[in-house]
């Protein structure tokens, strides 16, 4: 996860790919929130040039998603650990309104 806010900051793209509820409790500022049973040809085609990279509660979900969108031709990649990973090293999530948030 150390890695992925280096990546952030040079303006990789992040894919949250946790149910809603998920999300609202608690989501990393700034990424894309595409709900895994919702991604498709053409999240894929959105995210085919740069590489993306996806994100879950522990790198289970997004792991199956980066697969999918690799297979269709994105450059993805998951992130080991989600966003559990995410909370342990402290860094910043919030909630739909914007104040702190957790992981559920």
């Amino acid at each position: 996860v150390v890695e992925l806010r280096e990546k952030m900051q040079a303006g990789l793209p992040v894919i949250d790919v946790r149910e809603q509820d998920e999300w609202d409790a608690g989501h990393i500022d700034g990424v894309y929130h595409i709900p895994m049973n919702t991604v498709n040809l053409d999240t894929a085609t959105k995210f085919s040039g740069a590489e993306c990279l996806i994100i879950c509660r522990s790198g289970g979900r997004s792991n199956a998603v980066a697969e999918l969108l690799i297979k269709w031709g994105a450059n993805a990649a998951n992130v080991e650990g989600g966003m559990q990973a995410w909370a342990l090293e402290g860094f910043e999530i919030v909630d739909s309104a914007g104040s702190p948030g957790q992981v559920v």
